[in-house]
């Protein structure tokens, strides 16, 4: 499974053209094949900092919603509210790791 993590900040007057452009297209995005899960999080300190995470089967999965036009619908409307540049990370869970096998 992939996690993908996403930090964007954005101008703050446009913080809620964004909160409606994630509410809009979420249940979309979940939809996708192969993804489990979407989730939000606002950074306590910068209510400006928003982090998504999203659940992949695997790199496939996750590239195809990335050349969807789902994706690229999303991010035109998205990154014009950006106050920075966006970043991103494709992670897996590490949590179960036996460290005595390393």
């Amino acid at each position: 499974m992939i996690v993908r993590i996403v930090k964007m900040e954005f101008e703050p007057k446009r913080v809620p053209d964004f909160l409606n452009i994630f509410a809009g297209s979420r249940e979309k995005i979940l939809g996708f094949d192969g993804c489990s899960h979407v989730q939000l999080l606002q950074d306590v300190s910068n209510p400006s900092v928003f982090f998504t995470y999203s659940y992949w089967e695997s790199e496939v999965h996750l590239n195809g919603y990335r050349n969807s036009e789902l994706f690229a619908g999303v991010w035109a409307d998205t990154k014009k509210l950006f106050r920075a540049k966006p970043m991103a990370w494709s992670t897996t869970d590490q949590t179960k790791l036996n460290v005595n096998t390393l």
